[in-house]
């Protein structure tokens, strides 16, 4: 099993497990060493899916205003962490093919590794709640059939993006492409590159 098929199935797994209970605050159900690559995926992952399920709690239209600021303050903080992870990843493979020398015309690609793997990482999310649409008893067939034909798409870019991910780290590992680690460099979080928070000091 190539990388992205073995990252993909550790997030379907986290998925899962995320909505044994279906609950945004319930703890994570880890099943990996915390350090290892695979810890990592799943915690990865287990940002995603919990970001997802306050994304469709915040649209409540009787939400609460105040609520809703927290809720709003809670995704922020899960964006950060969730760059910050994707960031760990990238240093995990340009640690991983450091030795490798690049061949003469070799090219950048137009994202990074991990940062594949974070749409990877949505991806499963996807799957996983339009199947939940397929098969809702109380949704019309037109509905069921609708969601169907998205739901074969999805798993057309699935196959597509596991393929694409797993030949670039191939051109890597081969010297035909190079990465680099970009930080994100987010502004609204930071107090002194948010003019809304730097402005109130």
């Amino acid at each position: 099993m190539k990388f992205a098929e073995k990252s993909y199935s550790i997030f379907e797994r986290s998925v899962a497990d995320y909505h044994i209970d279906d609950d945004v605050d319930a703890a994570t159900r880890q099943p990996f060493d915390a350090a290892s690559i695979e810890g990592v995926l799943y915690a990865k992952n287990r940002i995603d899916a919990v970001q997802w399920h306050l994304e469709d709690i915040i649209r409540d239209p009787e939400i609460d205003p105040v609520e809703a600021l927290a809720l709003k303050r809670r995704i922020d903080a899960s964006n950060q962490d969730r760059t910050d992870m994707v960031e760990e990843l990238d240093t995990y493979f340009r640690n991983l093919y450091a030795d490798v020398k690049p061949l003469d015309g070799a090219t950048i690609n137009t994202e990074s590794p991990a940062w594949a793997l974070d749409r990877l990482s949505i991806l499963a999310l996807k799957i996983y709640h339009m199947a939940a649409e397929v098969n809702r008893t109380d949704a019309s067939p037109e509905h069921k059939a609708r969601c169907a034909a998205k739901l074969a798409v999805l798993e057309e870019q699935r196959a597509d993006l596991i393929a694409a991910i797993d030949t670039l780290l191939d051109d890597i590992a081969a010297g035909r492409k190079y990465m680099k680690v970009y930080r994100q460099m987010k502004m609204y979080n930071d107090a002194d590159t948010n003019p809304v928070l730097y402005g109130a000091k």
